[in-house]
């Protein structure tokens, strides 16, 4: 769970705001049967250990060995690059929120006063847009239609193919020319064994040495509807959708000669580059126009709230991305250890690290915190945090492109797909990159994304 909970947005007592908001940030933190900073300094130790038993500085020295970040230092001039630009964005938007409270605000305040703004700004009520965006009219008239566009391939239901559960539903994959290519597995629907999130499996990896066809699933928690109810998706859903589909593209087109060499086996650093490429089709005009339509009347979306939607979007980008930021350089800062180093007092290393790095935890807490921070000490994601912004950086740089030379296209689709989708990890992801983009990736374009060049 995230520092920041959605509750925040809605309570308006601020005396409940506080509780949820300590309840969240001291989680972990009080020595007794939940305890966590001590499994997490042994962890980091640890760490620094069988690295320096490999013959490595660190365990960060270590993980970015077999990613696509050429090194540590790549990698935190990125980030220093970006930090001073998030946190002046952060400083405008607190400035703005106490101007509307009209008092100081704290920690547990911002989210609530934030979300005010953006409705009265923007005049965007996204809960009332849902009956514009249907699960099968999105899925059909939308990630389909995108990917039919850009790489010719086609998608037939097989309701005679059933699932590991009921509502599981699964799709025949194949070429514009008819060959067979592979199985879509949609798992849409939360159920109470179910891990939350969204997120894409293999079952079957391409394999062109065994002549085998991937099979991918895409899940999603939306809740169920009711009996003869059509699924209606929130925004964030349909973007959920958009970027689970770019994985599983990613392991559909995949024309490895070895499984363990396909679709999405790449560095974790490069993984989520696709997926988020991806998202950019939600808003193609010839795609939502197809797929953003009245449940009931059939009715266009107007494009005026479309464009509303996306103009709210760099709303509190600057507390986002310094939100994240502070989770990266605490990830970092625990995975930069030498061997054999000693962190006392771990909640005085957190906020030293974050201030050494340019942050200010009173001003935006990072997205996590040591004491609950699944992703580097039980996910997998020890010195790799950052993967999410170094994907980002070639994201941006790839939508450019594709605004560049017009777009949805056959050809375009089959350039990023020969040159990107196909390949897997069977050359080096960033080689893929450079020979489709012609060179390295630009960040300006994702500073620019994120409101951060003024």
């Amino acid at each position: 769970m995230f520092t920041s909970q959605p509750w925040l947005e809605t309570l308006e007592n601020p005396e409940s705001r506080r509780r949820v908001h300590e309840a969240a940030w001291l989680r972990g933190t009080t020595p007794g049967e939940n305890f966590a900073l001590d499994l997490a300094v042994e962890q980091a130790g640890l760490r620094a250990e069988k690295a320096g038993l490999l013959g490595f500085s660190s365990w960060a020295d270590y993980a970015l060995q077999d990613r696509t970040a050429p090194g540590l230092d790549a990698v935190r001039d990125l980030l220093t690059r970006i930090i001073p630009a998030a946190t002046a964005n952060a400083r405008r938007e607190k400035a703005e929120i106490e101007a509307e409270a009209g008092h100081p605000v704290e920690a547990w305040d911002w989210p609530f006063y934030a979300a005010r703004i953006e409705r009265e700004r923007y005049r965007v009520d996204t809960s009332a847009l849902r009956s514009y965006f249907e699960l099968d009219r999105v899925l059909a008239e939308g990630v389909f239609a995108a990917a039919t566009a850009l790489y010719g391939i086609t998608f037939r239901e097989r309701p005679d193919l059933h699932g590991y559960q009921p509502d599981v539903r699964v799709w025949e994959v194949r070429e514009a020319d008819g060959t067979e290519l592979g199985l879509f597995v949609g798992d849409f629907f939360t159920r109470p064994t179910k891990s939350g999130g969204a997120w894409m499996n293999s079952f079957r990896e391409a394999s062109t040495f065994f002549g085998e066809h991937p099979v991918v699933s895409n899940n999603l928690n939306i809740p169920r509807p009711a009996a003869g109810e059509p699924a209606l998706l929130t925004v964030d859903q349909v973007n959920t959708l958009f970027h689970e589909f770019g994985h599983a593209l990613h392991g559909l087109l995949s024309s490895g000669r070895y499984a363990t060499l396909s679709g999405t086996a790449v560095p974790r650093d490069f993984v989520e580059f696709p997926s988020q490429v991806n998202e950019m089709w939600m808003y193609w005009p010839e795609i939502v126009s197809a797929y953003a339509r009245h449940v009931g009347t059939g009715e266009e979306i107007d494009p005026g709230v479309l464009a509303a939607i996306e103009a709210s979007s760099l709303w509190s980008e600057g507390f986002r991305t310094t939100e994240y930021l502070g989770a990266t350089m605490l990830d970092l800062a625990w995975h930069s250890l030498a061997p054999g180093t000693t962190v006392e007092d771990p909640l005085a290393f957190e906020a030293d690290q974050l201030r050494a790095a340019g942050l200010d935890p009173d001003l935006v807490a990072p997205r996590y915190r040591s004491s609950y921070f699944k992703h580097i000490f039980g996910g997998g994601y020890a010195a790799g945090y950052y993967s999410y912004l170094w994907s980002e950086v070639l994201d941006a740089d790839t939508v450019e492109w594709f605004r560049a030379h017009g777009g949805l296209s056959r050809e375009n689709g089959e350039r990023f797909r020969s040159e990107l989708l196909a390949r897997g990890n069977t050359r080096d992801p960033m080689e893929s990159y450079r020979r489709f983009r012609g060179g390295d990736a630009d960040p300006e374009h994702l500073l620019r994304r994120r409101g951060l060049l003024r």
